[in-house]
């Protein structure tokens, strides 16, 4: 029996393609966080735990004929899952008269997943002790100036820089804006005729970025490179079949994913 019990199901091939279609397409355009971080896997559901480095203190501790490693811990990866519903009345129709199936629901799940995906990877949770990058202890903090006038929003991002350049931390960077403050940069900086937005997703070959999950007046700032930060999958996006209730077929859409920070002064919030 395989880990998603598609198997105990009577539902066709083709509709378990469209599923993974939705799902999967639905995630790819409102994850945010995959589209700078490096990826470590998927390593498969079976990995439960992973090690997390702190490369500034990694290091082999030899001691009473003991080999310990300092600097390096083992976190349990984390599932997160949202469960759907396909009612049998329309998927019978649906065989019946030839139309596609309604996949909203399957859609919906994927959506949640994502946006619960981004949370863990922004602010972690602290209930369970993962770290997020805006809520790691030891990341680097600078005071937010009114990012809706003047040169503000640059000279802030240009500080950032500074701070990263000054603790060598080099490589690529990417910026990541709650909702209102991206808005508040879709505007002419007065004698350049270029958008504020323009200006600095040019400082940062691009890699600007918007998400939802920030709520208002959050900007984190980070040097995403492999050997600072990643994010470790076992399980990647999937749809797994519950049972059959009620002469209904239910779902749930999982993954296991971690964010591992490796290095806490590649990153800088703007508070």
């Amino acid at each position: 029996m395989s880990y998603l019990s598609r198997e105990n199901s009577n539902l066709p091939t083709e509709l378990w393609d469209q599923i993974d279609y939705t799902v999967v397409n639905t995630a790819r355009n409102i994850l945010i966080s995959r589209r700078f971080l490096h990826i470590f896997g998927p390593l498969g559901i079976g990995m439960e735990s992973i090690h997390i480095d702190d490369s500034q203190s990694l290091d082999e501790v030899l001691e009473d004929g003991f080999i310990t490693t300092k600097g390096r811990k083992y976190v349990e990866i984390p599932i997160i899952y949202d469960d759907f519903t396909l009612f049998t009345k329309d998927l019978e129709n649906s065989q019946k008269f030839g139309y596609s199936v309604d996949l909203s629901k399957a859609a919906s799940a994927a959506e949640n997943c994502s946006r619960k995906e981004d949370l863990l990877v922004f602010f972690g949770n602290s209930a369970h002790g993962y770290d997020g990058l805006l809520t790691a202890p030891g990341i680097n903090k600078i005071k937010r100036t009114d990012w809706s006038t003047g040169e503000n929003a640059f000279s802030d991002i240009v500080t950032a820089l500074e701070i990263f350049s000054e603790k060598g931390i080099f490589g690529t960077y990417a910026l990541t804006l709650s909702p209102d403050l991206y808005t508040q940069l879709q505007r002419i900086q007065p004698g350049t005729g270029l958008l504020e937005i323009d200006r600095i997703s040019k400082l940062l070959n691009g890699n600007v970025f918007s998400s939802p999950v920030l709520g208002t007046g959050k900007a984190v700032l980070v040097c995403p490179e492999a050997r600072n930060m990643d994010l470790a999958i076992g399980q990647d996006l999937a749809t797994a079949y519950l049972e059959q209730k009620d002469l209904n077929h239910s779902f749930r859409v999982l993954e296991s994913v971690l964010l591992r920070i490796k290095r806490k002064q590649a990153i800088t919030i703007f508070e």
